[in-house]
């Protein structure tokens, strides 16, 4: 599983959680909501120093990530990061690895 943050969705990050480069954000499935691949669960993130992460990426100093007990909401796909303009935030796209 990759996990790609777009230039648009790394600037929103920075400026609404206050982020400067060495903080994290732990991407992870929660219960309630849907996602295009999840009936039932959404994502779900929060500000975390990264610890042994399963998968991440690095974006203007600032680890994106999911840890191992988050494999089973990610398996068989790459999460893309979008800014979503109507939204005023994220957009999360599950893309297919198989």
């Amino acid at each position: 599983m990759k996990i790609e943050i777009t230039d648009e969705a790394s600037k929103w990050f920075r400026e609404e959680l206050d982020l400067v480069p060495g903080d994290g954000i732990h991407f992870y499935g929660k219960v309630y909501g849907k996602t295009m691949v999840h009936d039932g669960f959404s994502i779900a993130m929060r500000k975390e120093k990264p610890v042994d992460p399963e998968s991440s990426t690095i974006v203007d100093g600032i680890t994106y990530f999911i840890t191992d007990s988050d494999t089973w909401f990610f398996a068989r796909y790459d999460l893309l990061v979008e800014y979503d303009p109507k939204l005023d935030g994220p957009k999360y796209i599950f893309k297919s690895n198989e």
